[in-house]
């Protein structure tokens, strides 16, 4: 899942959670002193949401922050590549691409 994929998902499960709580997003906006447009671009997956406000966002919809990254994962890629990816299952590691294979590779040079 990529980081556009991530924030949309993140945000549908806020705005689940807020339609639960019985609030719209200027309530919870004022609740949390967030402005609810920056809410509204969080649900929308168009902003990706700081820790921070993760933790505020979690608690003015009485939720863990866990309900709120539900089903989000992270697949770590090899070392030639920078970052990771994003994923909706598990992932599994080629035995070429361990750090055990990488270590007997550079101590083979």
């Amino acid at each position: 899942m990529d980081s556009s994929r991530l924030a949309e998902h993140f945000g549908r499960q806020l705005w689940h959670r807020r339609r639960l709580a019985c609030l719209t997003q200027e309530e919870l906006g004022r609740l949390l002193d967030v402005h609810r447009t920056e809410i509204g671009l969080i649900e929308r997956g168009l902003r990706v949401p700081r820790l921070d406000t993760i933790l505020k966002l979690s608690a003015g919809v009485e939720a863990s922050p866990c309900d709120l990254i539900s089903g989000l994962r992270w697949r770590p890629g090899s070392h030639a590549r920078v970052g990771g990816n994003y994923a909706d299952s598990g992932s599994r590691l080629d035995a070429a691409n361990t750090p055990a294979a990488n270590r007997k590779r550079v101590g083979a040079q």
